[in-house]
């Protein structure tokens, strides 16, 4: 397997999946529809190009409200392991708290600070009220891959 490529799955072990390269953007959600399908606070992702994530084993099933943004889980332990839809334009979110070894950084970006619970802190360096505007994403992508150059 590729050094740059990273594994990760389920809570059950029937999903895996693989990522190719550096996420282009991390962040964390603080919407209600990604704190009520985490059961959790926020949810944290990493953005990927399409062509860099596969399914290495087993299949997925679509939960979440089934729109223009797919939401798939594991059809047996019902983990939340990606994101993907006309919505992304060739790009997954994935639940990057599920790869094998997660990332020990905070996410870059939140998003839905509004609606954040008072006490759920991410450190992110980028925080924006809603969702970040769709032509704010390359200055962010950007910015994103400099603070991670060696």
């Amino acid at each position: 397997m590729d050094p740059e490529t990273r594994q990760g799955g389920c809570r059950c072990g029937r999903v895996r999946f693989a990522v190719t390269g550096a996420a282009l953007v991390t962040m964390a959600c603080h919407c209600d529809g990604c704190r009520r399908m985490t059961a959790s606070a926020y949810s944290v992702s990493g953005l990927y190009p399409g062509a860099a994530f596969r399914i290495t084993q087993g299949k997925t099933v679509l939960g979440g409200l089934k729109g223009d943004l797919q939401h798939h889980f594991c059809g047996f332990c019902l983990s939340w392991l990606f994101t993907a839809g006309p919505m992304l334009v060739d790009m997954v979110n994935v639940r990057i708290t599920l790869l094998d070894d997660p990332m020990t950084e905070p996410p870059f970006i939140e998003c839905w600070t509004e609606t954040a619970l008072p006490w759920a802190q991410t450190g992110a360096s980028r925080r924006f009220p809603r969702f970040p505007d769709p032509a704010e994403f390359p200055a962010l992508v950007a910015a994103y891959a400099g603070r991670q150059a060696p």
